[in-house]
């Protein structure tokens, strides 16, 4: 089983969607409800963990590890507080307006992609940074594949990033359990 967190209108073959009055990222009641014994192989979640706070995002990550089977991996995408682009900064800020479609007034937190990363390593998690920016702005990417688990708002997706330049980016994190 692959389950998608939040996911909006994404719809990726094999991949479970759903949103949170079914699996709320905060209620372990909708966790219960959704998995009962079952666990999942892997996870999706992107542009979720910005709307919540990072306490939350620690009890989330906890959640998260207790419904995934050992060896498995949830695929992670947030805002990146080191994007250097004045625009975006503007619109993924908390409290900002976001774009037209997505407004990020309710964004509790924007992370750099140590303090992201730092949310799964305290849960337990193997912790894979597959993008991301540097506090220079220096663009950072592994050779992550979208198949196994794709992310839309990446440097490989998204379409507003061609030509080798970014006009958007996340911080995109694998976190495996590994015991």
């Amino acid at each position: 089983m692959k389950v998608i967190i939040g996911a909006g209108e994404q719809r990726w073959g094999g991949w479970i969607p759903t949103q949170g009055e079914e699996l709320n990222l905060l209620d372990e009641n909708t966790w219960e409800a959704f998995f009962g014994e079952q666990q999942a192989e892997a996870f999706l979640c992107e542009h979720v963990f910005e709307h919540i706070t990072v306490e939350e995002a620690r009890h989330a990550a906890g959640l998260i590890k207790r419904y995934l089977k050992t060896g498995g991996f949830i695929r992670l995408a947030v805002p990146d507080k080191h994007f250097p682009n004045e625009e975006y900064q503007r619109t993924v800020q908390v409290g900002g307006p976001g774009p037209l479609d997505h407004p990020a007034a309710d964004h509790k937190v924007v992370y750099g992609y140590k303090e992201f990363s730092e949310v799964f390593e305290q849960a337990g998690f193997a912790v894979s940074l597959l993008e991301y920016h540097d506090e220079h702005g220096v663009f950072h990417t592994t050779d992550w594949d979208v198949d196994v688990a794709p992310i839309f708002r990446s440097s490989k997706l998204d379409p507003r990033n061609q030509g080798g330049v970014i006009g958007f980016a996340s911080i995109i994190i694998d976190a495996r359990k590994t015991g």
